[in-house]
């Protein structure tokens, strides 16, 4: 068995393609009404369709899921992230993590967790 994508929930696609593009240089491999396929794997789907497909709501900030990342230049990454186009709530800001590296985790425009961290 191979794991192929994981899927996010989003509320807006066009947003959240951009926002993916320009934080994290994913691109579109394949753009449906409905469902975006990014680079690396990452699955953006509408959130109604996703909400009558499971039948039930979609909670925000749930904390139950994370999307991890490694950025070579974090502190860069961080000041992109500080002047991105509209608001991204910091979860836990710049940080060092038990020894093991500087991380930053945060919300993405739809509430998913996200961590990026200096590779070790």
């Amino acid at each position: 068995m191979k794991l192929k994508n994981v899927l996010i929930v989003v509320s807006d696609l066009e947003r959240a393609k951009a926002f993916y593009r320009d934080m994290f240089g994913l691109s579109v491999v394949l753009d449906g009404e409905e469902n975006v396929i990014l680079t690396e794997g990452l699955v953006l789907q509408e959130k109604s369709v996703w909400e009558k497909a499971v039948g039930g709501r979609v909670i925000e900030k749930s904390l139950g899921s994370e999307l991890y990342f490694e950025e070579p230049q974090l502190e860069g990454f961080v000041r992109r992230l500080e002047e991105y186009g509209e608001p991204v709530e910091m979860v836990k800001g710049l940080s060092e993590d038990l020894g093991d590296g500087n991380m930053i985790r945060f919300f993405d425009p739809d509430g998913n967790l996200i961590e990026v961290r200096a590779p070790g």
